[in-house]
């Protein structure tokens, strides 16, 4: 019930009403008319209850330049003959359908049709250009529920072992992710390697921080991590709204949170240039990071608490396998019924 409710209300409430929240477009063209037709494109979104970030831009290659940059969803340049929206889907089709849908009406008022030129088209495996979202759901699902093994039968092992089990983990994980997007699916047209190597830090990010959790809060592991890596995850990622579409409170979280690292990192390496690639990279280092220190915490921990409850030392076997945590009949019939929990999930 509880994870029906969350993902009522993440998907729900991030997606069932897009609309333009401070979306930046723009208008090509220099004097006092492209600065009149700019304030009566604000204004009207205004009184429909959107919010439009509408500035001018002196001309066509400035708007290029402009959307290759990701600053803008996109950019219409006025004409008495031929009307044209300068877009970059790959940057986001929906705020690219968007746009389409605020300067359509300039051009029908002329009685001219609206020429739309994308000037980043996404690969011809992914011609949405949201292959890189379904890349994003893929790794996560096998990020998050490898959480639930390692943290529920891995228990009994040692953190250090657990922890190498993590970057394995993430690694499979990651490998996995790549080949499919690469070569099997083509969504990815090239920069595999860049792909693989973000979907690992992504990956171990997450497995890290679930490993040091589960220490903590036992069977309530699995629903923190689908509310963190799901219902949060997936609504903030920008991966089929961009924050420019969303409410207040999920556009925020896509500024730091490590879907959204993901996914804009993908679409600045393989459409963009590699514009922005070191940002988005470093917010899924950060995210590394406070794996790294919650399984750490989580170590040190466990360690206290072995050392207060070690019985008296035993004479060494040469025999000895991965060291293991002895447990309680109450914890293991605890660990059981969290697996249980887990693979239903």
């Amino acid at each position: 019930m509880l994870m029906c409710v969350g993902m009522g209300l993440a998907y729900l409430g991030a997606f069932v009403n897009p609309s333009p929240h401070h979306m930046p477009v723009a208008v090509v063209g220099a004097g006092p008319s492209t600065a009149a037709l700019a304030q009566t494109i604000h204004d009207k979104a205004a009184a429909a209850g959107e919010s439009l970030d509408v500035r001018t831009v002196p001309d066509r290659d400035a708007a290029h330049h402009l959307l290759m940059e990701r600053q803008l969803s996109g950019a219409f340049v006025p004409s008495e003959a031929a009307p044209e929206l300068l877009v970059a889907s790959t940057n986001a089709d929906t705020s690219a359908t968007v746009a389409q849908k605020v300067f359509t009406p300039l051009a029908t008022a002329q009685g001219k049709p609206l020429k739309v030129t994308d000037l980043a088209p996404p690969a011809h495996g992914d011609p949405t250009g949201q292959g890189v979202f379904f890349f994003l759901v893929a790794v996560s699902i096998g990020s998050y529920a490898s959480v639930a093994v390692l943290g529920g039968a891995g228990a009994v092992l040692r953190m250090r072992t657990r922890a190498a089990f993590v970057v394995v983990t993430s690694f499979a994980v990651s490998l996995i992710g790549a080949a499919l997007a690469g070569p099997v699916f083509h969504v990815v047209s090239h920069g595999l390697w860049g792909v693989w190597a973000m979907a690992w830090l992504y990956s171990a990010g997450i497995l890290f921080l679930g490993v040091g959790l589960h220490t903590f809060l036992k069977r309530w592991t699995t629903l923190t991590m689908m509310i963190l890596f799901v219902m949060l995850n997936f609504t903030t990622s920008g991966g089929l709204y961009r924050p420019e579409l969303l409410n207040g409170f999920f556009g925020a979280l896509h500024s730091f949170w490590n879907g959204a690292g993901l996914v804009e990192g993908l679409r600045s390496l393989v459409y963009f240039d590699h514009v922005g690639l070191g940002r988005h990279v470093l917010t899924l280092a950060a995210w590394l990071v406070v794996g790294l220190l919650a399984t750490t915490v989580a170590g040190l921990y466990e360690r206290r608490r072995r050392t207060a409850l070690a019985p008296a030392p035993e004479p060494p076997h040469h025999h000895a396998a991965l060291p293991v945590e002895e447990e309680t009949p109450e914890e293991h019939e605890e660990r059981e019924e969290e697996m249980d929990e887990s693979v239903g999930v």
